[in-house]
């Protein structure tokens, strides 16, 4: 299984009324470190071809994160089949080590040719296996 990994930091953009990170803002950094994975892993010819959709968002938070703290994102693929990949991502207090956040998200490999759902190539799947 090949992961992802990025380190944020918390600013005070990313807090809500209660200071603490907001709901909103992680969902925003499930979408970003799935699209950085696809990125930093595909073909420019694989990317010409297909882009994925969210088709399921499933987020459960665990702890909060503060202004200042520095969080682990982490991504990986659970498993991919005909059409469509679950995808996970964690997130995790840097200092502690604590998991602040647990996502699952499906996603659906569409075709850019016709604009429909595409079977994921074995291609595509060995570069996240």
């Amino acid at each position: 299984m090949q992961t992802h990994e990025k380190l944020i930091t918390v600013t005070l953009d990313d807090l809500d009324q209660l200071h603490h990170v907001n709901n909103v803002r992680y969902v925003q950094w499930v979408q970003d470190i799935a699209e950085e994975h696809w990125q930093a892993k595909v073909t420019p010819e694989i990317t010409d071809a297909y882009f994925w959709v969210l088709l399921k968002h499933s987020i459960e938070y665990k702890n909060p994160a503060l202004l200042g703290d520095v969080i682990l994102l982490k991504t990986f693929i659970l498993k991919s089949e005909g059409v469509t990949s679950l995808r996970k991502v964690e997130m995790y207090d840097n200092a502690s080590g604590k998991l602040l956040v647990a996502s699952e998200t499906t996603w659906c490999l569409i075709s850019k040719t016709n604009l429909k759902p595409a079977r994921i190539t074995p291609e595509i799947s060995e570069l996240f296996s």
